[in-house]
């Protein structure tokens, strides 16, 4: 490549990769013109226009945000003293909670520079058949944006022109079944076009697409007018099962052997990964994965002062869901005993050596520099799993069993059971939604998940859901005793249980308080959603 092109593609990149919110952010008009004359006319430049898709539009979404309120909230995480979590597993966060609002500008950072990638690519002179794919590849993300705004806040605000929403900023939100609506015709798009396989590691592909279908149809299946209704919408529950097939059994994906090793830095991009978030090593603030920093235990794992893990603890009520022989403890929580080979290499491995009265977070913790080159201070270089392998047999699962009892569905079991066989763990014979609910909540522990589905069961199960969280007890610290070799937890008699405050366990958990700022700017937040006008027709020959 000559100078005058890397010049020209990195003042695209600096020009249109502007990261844009629906407030703060939004006050001056992008001056990007130069670089959509002069960028767009390739595939390669295509490539490098959607590669900030994968990282640095994501970063404050996957800063705090991903495990405060995917394991916080859901309380497989439990950190005291850590702003970033205890508003979460409190129940306590407000419309200025920190990582709630830096999550919220995030979603939208993705959604209006996916809108601007589509924009830009659709303009140019290109053929229409390779631009095809990278228009898929921005709406897989914005798709994913809205499904997540829709998980957490319901009502959101729809925009599909970054032009539109600067001119006019104070505009209606769209009601939640929209916004689900809009996300579910944003993949399935991107699974007609996008490539069977991927042109670059850690691309997503149509079959990246048909997974992440799988977990929409299984959110937007249950919700309706009644959230006690006890029942799935079977149609949306067969595409679910359907989208799941697709992967499994047409997919380029396929399961390690070893799930310790999907959480190594050598490992990234592996055969189970199907999207994940692209971290660059040694990169720059925006472009790390902090996540080792947050969750370490000590300096002797980092080889550095940024270790901040030490009251950042599994919480007892996760403790309890492990069965005895279940080797993914060990690779989720470091108890007392556990013992790295890949940590401290140097050393001959690292032993946890502490009172066996608490458990630290182990994924995401990787070691130091001396380990892997690739980990620097405060970036792991690990990329972060937004969707893997395992999730899809469990949608594929749990879409089986759809509004029965239990199942003896000879694929559904084998699906399960190849994770369990996988974790040590013996095989079921049967399966009622409370094993998968089981088996989702260790199998994707600490990967930012299980709040999504307490609140995808609450559509159709609400109280149910408020009773589970309500039984978590999260208003009572429990002194226990952790015995690494048999995965077993104890209350420790010798100590008094401690109380805390915590918010009230109702209905009203399920939707999270719109940013204070966002509201402030555009009050129509405050008032009823409007139904968003949808311009075009979903796609309906996917399967």
């Amino acid at each position: 490549m000559n100078t005058e092109k890397v010049i020209y593609r990195l003042l695209a990149i600096m020009l249109f990769a502007g990261f844009y919110s629906c407030s703060d952010e939004l006050d001056i008009e992008p001056q990007d013109q130069i670089a959509k004359e002069n960028f767009f006319q390739s595939e390669e430049d295509f490539r490098a226009a959607t590669a900030p898709l994968y990282n640095r539009v994501w970063f404050s979404f996957n800063d705090k945000f991903y495990f405060g309120l995917g394991d916080g909230r859901s309380y497989n995480l439990y950190a005291p003293f850590s702003d970033y979590v205890y508003p979460f597993s409190d129940l306590t966060e407000t419309g200025l909670t920190g990582p709630l609002v830096e999550a919220w500008r995030s979603l939208y950072i993705v959604i209006q520079q996916s809108n601007n990638t589509i924009a830009a690519i659709s303009e140019s002179a290109v053929d229409e058949e390779l631009k095809a794919p990278y228009i898929a590849e921005a709406r897989f993300m914005r798709g994913t944006a809205y499904w997540y705004l829709a998980s957490l806040w319901g009502d959101a605000i729809i925009t599909t022109s970054q032009a539109e929403i600067i001119s006019n900023p104070i505009i209606n939100k769209s009601p939640r079944a929209d916004v689900y609506e809009f996300a579910i015709r944003d993949l399935e798009y991107a699974a007609k076009f996008l490539p069977e396989q991927a042109g670059q590691a850690g691309r997503v592909t149509k079959y990246s697409a048909y997974g992440m279908l799988s977990r929409f149809y299984l959110s937007y299946a249950g919700l309706s007018d009644n959230p006690n209704s006890g029942t799935r919408n079977q149609e949306l529950l067969d595409l679910a099962r359907m989208a799941a097939a697709r992967v499994i059994e047409e997919g380029p994906y396929t399961l390690l052997d070893d799930y310790a090793d999907l959480f190594k830095v050598e490992n990234n991009n592996n055969t189970e990964s199907m999207f994940a978030l692209q971290w660059v090593p040694n990169g720059e603030y925006g472009v790390n994965n902090p996540h080792q920093a947050f969750f370490a235990l000590n300096s002797e794992i980092t080889g550095d002062d940024a270790a901040y893990g030490f009251y950042t603890r599994a919480s007892y009520d996760i403790l309890q869901e492990y069965e005895s022989n279940d080797t993914r403890r060990k690779d989720t929580w470091m108890a007392d005993g556990d013992f790295y080979p890949e940590i401290s290499q140097a050393n001959g491995g690292y032993t946890v050596d502490h009172e066996n009265t608490y458990v630290n977070v182990k994924k995401g913790v990787v070691g130091s520099n001396s380990d892997n080159p690739d980990i620097t201070r405060q970036n792991s270089g690990l990329n972060t799993y937004m969707l893997r392998l395992g999730e899809v047999y469990l949608n594929y699962a749990e879409a089986v069993l759809g509004n029965n009892a239990n199942t003896t569905d000879a694929t559904a079991l084998m699906y399960v059971n190849t994770l369990r066989s996988r974790a040590g763990l013996a095989e079921k014979t049967s399966l009622t939604f409370d094993d998968i609910f089981h088996e989702r909540r260790i199998e994707l522990c600490m990967e930012g998940q299980f709040w999504y589905d307490l609140v995808r069961r609450s559509y159709y199960q609400q109280q149910e859901v408020v009773n589970y969280i309500d039984a978590q007890e999260r208003g009572t610290i429990t002194p226990f005793t952790y015995d690494e070799e048999t995965n077993t937890v104890a209350v420790d008699d010798t100590q008094d249980p401690a109380a805390r405050a915590v918010g009230v366990v109702d209905e009203s958990i399920f939707i999270l308080p719109y940013p204070e700022s966002e509201v402030v700017q555009n009050p129509l937040l405050r008032e009823d959603p409007v139904p968003y006008e949808f311009t075009e027709e979903r796609i309906t020959d996917l399967f």
